[in-house]
């Protein structure tokens, strides 16, 4: 049976609110103020950038350490673009994967990528129905650490 996952949003003043997650975990949230608010917080579909961002990066560091690569920096950009008409989804979704690290193989990154983009992120599952997708990698090669001088 699949978990059950829950959150609860509370009004804090105006039209800010804080989220809370099931396990005590808070976050602000607000909208711009064009749109009436005051820029305290992420706005929900800022969040939910963020949330694709959190779920790609959980996989590909994950795929990427059984397949034993040595990563010492993953950075997930997300940008979006969203309809003009309401209910204003995003119909386009830039993720940029910066991988920093050591010799680390272009061909295991783009694998862990893909592997999240097609079976294990359910935020990209969730997006991709209204959504088309542009992904991109850079990889950084990591500098030596310096040696201690006797």
């Amino acid at each position: 049976m699949a978990a059950k996952r829950s959150s609860r949003v509370v009004l804090r003043d105006d039209s800010i609110f804080t989220g809370y997650s099931s396990n005590g975990y808070s976050v602000p949230l607000d909208t711009n103020r064009a749109a009436g608010g005051h820029d305290a917080g992420f706005s929900p579909m800022e969040l939910l950038l963020t949330a694709l961002g959190g779920c790609t990066a959980m996989d590909v560091i994950g795929i990427l350490r059984k397949k034993r690569q040595a990563v010492t920096g993953l950075e997930v950009q997300v940008e979006g673009l969203r309809a003009e008409e309401h209910p204003r989804v995003y119909t386009e979704i830039w993720v940029k994967f910066i991988v920093t690290g050591h010799q680390v193989d272009s061909a295991a990154v783009e694998r862990a990528i893909e592997l999240s983009r097609d079976k294990y992120c359910g935020v990209s599952a969730t997006l991709k129905r209204t959504a088309t997708f542009h992904y991109s990698l850079e990889i950084v090669e990591a500098a030596e650490p310096e040696k201690e001088r006797p």
